[in-house]
């Protein structure tokens, strides 16, 4: 008899996953089945705010594949609109239900993969029967979005509530779409995933777009009428809106896999070791936005929901259930977004990140241009490094600038990924052209700086 693996999520972790364990084993050795809540497939969760923009005009255009290419093409059963509510370890099997017909089925399995995913943080005023208040995490969320702005009566009004990746590009996409936009942020400033100084930055740039920004403020509860949403609460007062897209990160999407005995770590994530194992259950594995993960960086254990390290994880995962050997070496937190045409790049740990650590650290600011002065085009960029005092090791780093800047992000990240100091960095050879870059590019601009500060700190 074949060995059967059962996945429950049917996006990057778990359709990579699948694939690759079906690259590995053939059809007769193992089956493959894949349970899906949603409608859809192996899909840029990341590029939904530019549907909803309408700079991508299709949502077939986010999916890389759809779930009959992999019933077709490689023999997996996935089963989309069906949600698992149980996992019997024992018996080594899961109860799914049919979303659409309500019938339950019971599937057994030789090896199983929780690959859930993450869920939107809903605050409990949000826990409502009122229409018009969204989460941003899968497609589907994005459709019934789109829906709304597309109905009528015809939305004006937004309210973003968060300023994080999602609640940032929402923001953007609503402006594109003709909505006056208020952004509700807790927080002193959106984009607390930099440093408050270059979070500065892009709160300026938002501005500049047209977008209100409330920092400083919670919301804490909604007005309706006619069972939609007419204006959210504050303790300042009620701000009007027509449609309320919550902001608030994600939190990792364990339920199940808790009610199930599988471990979870400080973080909320399911606990797995590097080949995407769960730690003490042979046989399960679990990967991408359910699980925590290790920080190169800072030793410690973390929850980064992003696309490239569910793949990542998936596919790690994938090769071991199909009897290869391949490890997730961990993460420092590369990832790069954008506000109109200003891009925002990050990777390592932030100062306060560095403290909670225990490092002793020194940050120095670089102002720079993306290009070489004198050529066409030459904006501003600036760039924060955080090292090591005295090793001069790099901790992290932060770009904010014009065309150019964001993907910088990836060579600091590979000299934080390699361990390399700022002194080291000042040697990079760095590719250069006027059209691309001064003769001194700003990484090597902001190495210098760091190793100078150093310097001057161990006198």
């Amino acid at each position: 008899m074949a060995q059967r693996l059962i996945v429950i999520g049917g996006d990057a972790a778990g359709m990579s996953a699948a694939s690759q364990a079906r690259r590995r084993r053939g059809r007769e050795d193992l089956e493959i089945v894949v349970f899906e809540r949603g409608h859809f497939t192996s899909y840029s969760a990341c590029g939904i705010p530019y549907w909803i923009s309408g700079l991508v005009p299709d949502p077939e255009q986010l999916i890389a594949r759809d779930p009959q290419t992999f019933r077709t093409d490689f023999a997996i059963d996935v089963r989309i609109r069906h949600e698992v509510v149980a996992i019997d370890l024992e018996r080594r099997e899961v109860v799914a239900r049919d979303l659409e017909q309500g019938d339950e089925v019971r599937e057994r399995f030789d090896e199983l993969l929780y690959a859930a995913g993450a869920v939107p943080v809903k605050p409990p005023w949000a826990e409502t029967d009122v229409t018009g208040v969204f989460g941003m995490q899968t497609l589907d969320d994005g459709a019934e979005l789109r829906d709304w702005l597309d109905g009528e009566p015809q939305p004006h009004r937004a309210v973003v509530i968060g300023g994080g990746y999602i609640g940032v590009e929402m923001a953007e996409a609503l402006i594109q779409r003709g909505l006056s936009v208020t952004l509700v942020e807790r927080g002193d400033q959106p984009m607390s995933t930099v440093d408050g100084d270059m979070a500065e930055l892009v709160a300026d740039a938002m501005r500049g777009l047209g977008v209100t920004i409330r920092t400083g403020l919670s919301v804490n509860g909604l007005e309706q009428r006619d069972g939609r949403v007419s204006a959210v609460v504050t303790a300042e007062g009620s701000i009007p809106t027509d449609v309320v897209v919550l902001g608030l990160g994600v939190r990792p999407n364990t339920a199940l896999a808790e009610a199930a005995g599988l471990p979870m770590g400080p973080t909320g994530g399911i606990r797995v070791d590097r080949r995407m194992r769960v730690v003490g259950l042979p046989g399960v594995w679990a990967a991408g936005d359910c699980v925590e993960t290790l920080h190169r960086v800072s030793g410690m254990q973390v929850h980064v929901p992003l696309g490239t390290h569910a793949n990542k994880q998936g596919r790690v995962a994938g090769i071991n259930i199909g009897g290869g050997y391949a490890t997730f070496m961990g993460v420092i937190g590369t990832a790069v977004t954008k506000v109109c045409d200003l891009e925002v790049g990050r990777t390592g740990l932030r100062e306060r990140d560095a403290t909670e650590a225990g490092f002793d650290f020194v940050s120095v600011i670089a102002e720079s241009t993306n290009r070489a002065g004198y050529y066409p085009g030459a904006r501003p960029m600036t760039v924060k490094l955080i090292a090591e005092r005295p090793s001069g090791r790099l901790l992290g780093a932060q770009i904010v600038g014009w065309s150019e800047a964001a993907k910088r992000i990836d060579t600091l990240a590979v000299a934080l990924w390699n361990g390399m100091t700022v002194d080291d960095m000042t040697a990079l050879d760095l590719g250069y052209a006027p059209p691309y870059a001064p003769v001194w590019d700003p990484v090597l601009i902001a190495a210098r700086k760091a190793v100078d500060v150093l310097a001057a700190a161990s006198r």
